[in-house]
C-alpha cells in the first residue's frame, strides 16, 4: 500500500439556502483515504455524512473546497470512466433496484453502459456477479419484490460490482437489515474487499457495526469532522466528548466491555441543547465540559496520538494505551 492518499477531501463545504437562512451541511471537511482501506464515517443523523458522499459522487455541487481522486481533482461533471470507478451502495436497495425490472435487467444495465471485458454475454456475467455476492442464479428473472431484504442488498452490491469499481461508498448498507442478516452482509463486504482490492468509504451511525470493518474512523458532528484516527485508538480512548457520548450508547455483551466503555451522564434528551447556538464548537450546547471558549472560538485541530486528531478545546484525557 502506498502512502500517497487515494482519495483526498480538502476544506469541503456545502451550504444550502433555505429561505433567508444558510444551512451549513458541510463546513470545512478534510479527509484522506488510502487505497485498499475501509474508513468509517460515523455520526448521528444530520451530521453531514450522506452530504459528503453525494459531493464525492458528484450528485451535489460543491460550495467550495476540493475532492481529489488518484491525483486528479474531480469536477462537477464526471466522465464515464470515473463513474465506473466510483460506485455507491445505499441504505435502501430499492433505490437501486427498479421494481419494474428483473434482477437480470438491473444488474445487467451497468454492463450495457460500461461494457464488459471479454465475457461471452451479459447473462453469464450477471450470473457470475450474483454468485460472487452469494445469490443463486435462479433469481435473475425475478423482480425485487420477490426477494428478502438481505437478498435485495446483495443484488444492489452485485450491481455496484458490475463496473469493476475501485472505490465503493457504502451509505448505511446494513441499517435496514436484522442483526443476523447484517452480520452476513458485513462478512461478505470484508471478503469482497480482500478479493477485489476495493477501497470502502463506510457511512454509518452505528459504531458497533463499524468497529470490525474500518481500519480508521472520522467522527462527524454538524458538518465537521470533530475526531479522526485509527479505529482501535478511538474506541479505546475517545478524546472528543461527542465521541464518548456515541460510544457510551454502544451495546456490549460482557462486564469487561461495560467497564471500559466511556461513562456519560447525559440526560439522553434528543432535544437537549438543540435550541442553543454556538459560534465556536458546535457541540458546546450539549457538552457537559463546556467552558466560555467553547461558545466563542472554533476549536483547532490538535494531534492527541499517533494518527489521532481531535477538534476540542478541552479534550478528554487518554484513559489507556491503545
Amino acid at each position: 500500500m502506498t502512502n500517497k492518499p487515494y482519495l483526498v477531501v480538502e476544506q469541503l463545504k456545502k451550504y444550502y439556502q433555505v429561505q433567508k437562512m444558510t444551512v451549513k451541511a458541510l463546513d470545512g471537511v478534510d479527509l484522506e483515504v488510502q487505497r485498499g482501506e475501509c474508513i468509517g464515517i460515523v455520526g448521528e443523523s444530520g451530521s453531514g455524512k450522506t452530504t459528503l458522499a453525494k459531493l464525492i459522487l458528484g450528485i451535489e455541487q460543491i460550495t467550495s473546497g476540493d475532492v481529489t481522486f488518484k491525483g486528479s481533482t474531480l469536477s462537477g461533471k464526471r466522465s464515464k470512466e470515473l463513474r465506473r470507478k466510483i460506485q455507491v451502495v445505499q441504505q435502501n436497495p430499492m433505490l437501486t433496484l427498479n421494481p419494474k425490472r428483473t434482477i437480470m435487467q438491473t444488474v445487467g444495465l451497468p454492463l450495457k453502459i460500461h461494457g464488459g471485458k471479454g465475457r461471452r454475454n451479459d447473462r453469464e456475467r450477471v450470473a457470475e456477479l450474483l454468485e460472487t455476492v452469494g445469490l443463486a442464479t435462479e433469481i435473475m428473472d425475478r423482480y425485487p419484490s420477490a426477494l428478502s431484504g438481505g437478498q435485495r442488498q446483495r443484488a444492489a452490491l452485485a450491481r455496484a460490482l458490475a463496473t469493476e469499481p475501485e472505490l465503493i461508498i457504502l451509505d448505511e448498507p446494513t441499517s435496514a437489515l436484522d442483526v443476523s442478516v447484517q452480520a452476513r452482509i458485513l462478512a461478505l463486504l470484508q471478503s469482497l474487499q480482500a478479493r477485489f482490492s476495493l477501497t470502502f468509504l463506510f457511512i454509518t451511525h452505528d459504531l458497533s457495526v463499524i468497529r470490525n470493518m474500518a481500519s480508521s474512523l472520522a467522527v462527524m458532528y454538524r458538518g465537521r469532522i470533530i475526531e479522526a484516527g485509527e479505529t482501535l485508538s478511538i474506541f479505546d480512548s475517545p478524546r472528543h466528548h461527542y465521541t464518548a457520548m456515541l460510544l457510551s450508547s454502544v451495546p456490549v455483551i460482557s462486564e469487561e466491555e461495560q467497564r471500559v466503555k466511556p461513562k456519560w451522564t447525559w440526560t439522553r434528551s434528543l432535544l437537549e441543547g438543540e435550541e442553543q447556538h454556538s459560534n465556536g464548537c458546535p457541540f458546546a450546547p450539549r457538552c457537559p465540559e463546556k467552558k466560555s471558549a467553547c461558545w466563542d472560538q472554533v476549536p483547532f485541530e490538535r494531534t492527541v496520538g499517533e494518527k489521532h486528531i481531535v477538534r476540542c478545546h478541552y479534550p478528554r484525557q487518554r484513559i489507556r494505551t491503545p
